[in-house]
């Protein structure tokens, strides 16, 4: 809450500033504390981001004054086009999922939940103990501390089916969160070159780690139901892939969960092809109304490697997450996690199990199920009373987001743009899809803030669609 008075002190001030002239001198920051409700603490920090950008000058024991702009020769970057030469692959712009709003735009576009819906205080309370701990001056294992390796094995252990041998912490790796991840799966099992199948839609970050990778995507049409094993199967054929790349619960974008039946005809395409399975569970702790049972629980044979993040359920500020494989395979993973990044930091993994082995984390999720479960139903309630020409083709039972699909010939682009210009900030459905887009989508995240602006916020971007006639 405090950034969000920050940033709207920087915004209100850097607006007075455009209109005033060089050497004027700014109010007083009581003055301005008064005028927009805002604590001292937080002028003050708006003023030293006014001053770091280069707007404002603080003269001690005189004051603060608008900053007189200085005539200067543009900077020419010419000489890096032969010093970079052409571009050996076209990486995706950075998602519109990424990229801040206005402070007081209702954000329906993250990928990330609200913070009030995180274990703010247990992570607080974790970072410190962990910076007073040997975690803040020694250097980590470069596979990963080894209590939470075995935290995450015994995650996995405790859903595992009996006729299966269970993981242990010899087969984690702690990663620097899962996209990161992603990219060592990528190269160490796939390869520069080679194709990977994924399902369609599919997570935008894989296709960019993916990109970064030099891998191949072969799409593979995926719904409510996740992606039929037949499809899956002619897709390992033809392209001669020796990988899948699923999230088999609360799929993003569109939250399909696999059913038992599903899981097990995929992964007996996959074993029978002699194919990996790579299983991304980035929404493992962000389940409402049913609970994650993760492919990997029914894997023997090294043929699933498992990716488990944290990042989402416990703190953005927290990137830790773990790829669990079994074999050379978790060996090649080992060795590139390594090579790329050395260690994860020991102070946010020691951090991290800290918080994920309190007995208020579980505490936590329950309240986090019942919270998801209000702001799923609440945004799904305006969609079906302003926009009920489009459709929400599945009521996800965990994850963050609602895929909607709107009517034909609906220009999206233009939609997003004209919602933005209300202040709602939606994501274009293009991003998650390896090739061409087969019909007009929006992803909307319903583990935003201000979950008692989303009736408004439909009823705007029923506004702004109504606009296209």
């Amino acid at each position: 809450m405090a950034h969000d008075s920050t940033d709207r002190i920087v915004a209100a001030l850097r607006t007075w500033i455009a209109s005033a002239p060089a050497g004027t001198q700014l109010p007083s920051s009581r003055r301005i504390s008064a005028e927009h409700g805002a604590s001292p603490v937080t002028v003050q920090k708006a003023l030293h981001r006014l001053t770091a950008q280069g707007l404002i000058d603080a003269r001690p024991g005189v004051g603060t004054f608008v900053r007189g702009s200085r005539m200067r020769p543009p900077a020419d970057f010419g000489w890096q086009t032969a010093a970079l030469g052409a571009p050996q692959g076209r990486h995706p712009d950075l998602s519109v999922t990424q990229r801040p709003g206005a402070p007081d735009a209702i954000a329906l576009h993250s990928g990330y939940p609200a913070s009030e819906l995180l274990p703010g205080g247990l992570v607080r309370a974790a970072l410190a103990r962990a910076a007073r701990s040997d975690a803040a001056v020694r250097r980590a294992p470069a596979d990963g501390l080894a209590e939470l390796r075995e935290w995450f094995a015994a995650e996995l252990a405790a859903v595992t089916a009996p006729e299966v041998s269970p993981v242990s912490a010899r087969d984690v790796v702690i990663v620097p969160g899962s996209q990161s991840g992603l990219a060592s799966v990528f190269r160490a099992a796939v390869g520069e070159g080679r194709p990977v199948v994924v399902e369609s839609p599919t997570y935008w970050g894989a296709m960019v780690a993916a990109a970064q990778a030099g891998v191949t995507l072969v799409p593979v049409a995926s719904g409510p139901e996740g992606p039929e094993p037949d499809d899956v199967d002619r897709a390992l054929a033809s392209s001669g892939a020796r990988a899948f790349y699923a999230q088999p619960t609360f799929a993003n974008p569109h939250g399909a969960q696999w059913t038992d039946e599903r899981a097990r005809a995929v992964l007996e395409v996959v074993r029978r092809r002699g194919a990996f399975l790579i299983e991304d569970d980035w929404a493992h702790d962000l389940a409402i109304d049913a609970d994650p049972f993760p492919l990997a629980r029914l894997d023997q044979d090294g043929h699933v490697i498992y990716i488990r993040s944290l990042t989402k359920s416990v703190s953005p500020a927290l990137r830790v997450a773990a790829v669990i494989a079994r074999g050379p395979a978790r060996e090649r993973i080992a060795a590139d996690r390594t090579a790329d990044a050395m260690y994860v930091s020991g102070v946010l993994q020691a951090a991290a199990l800290d918080v994920v082995t309190q007995p208020a984390w579980r505490r936590h999720l329950r309240a986090q199920r019942s919270a998801l479960r209000v702001r799923r139903d609440a945004l799904l309630g305006g969609i079906r009373q302003h926009l009920p020409q489009c459709a929400v083709a599945l009521v996800p039972a965990g994850g963050l987001n609602l895929w909607v699909r709107l009517p034909d010939g609906t220009d999206v682009a233009t939609l997003v743009r004209a919602a933005a210009a209300r202040d709602v900030l939606i994501a274009h459905g293009r991003e998650w899809f390896p090739a061409e887009t087969p019909g007009p989508y929006v992803r909307l995240n319903y583990a935003g803030p201000s979950p008692e602006r989303y009736d408004e916020a439909m009823r705007l971007v029923a506004e702004a669609l109504a606009e296209q006639g």
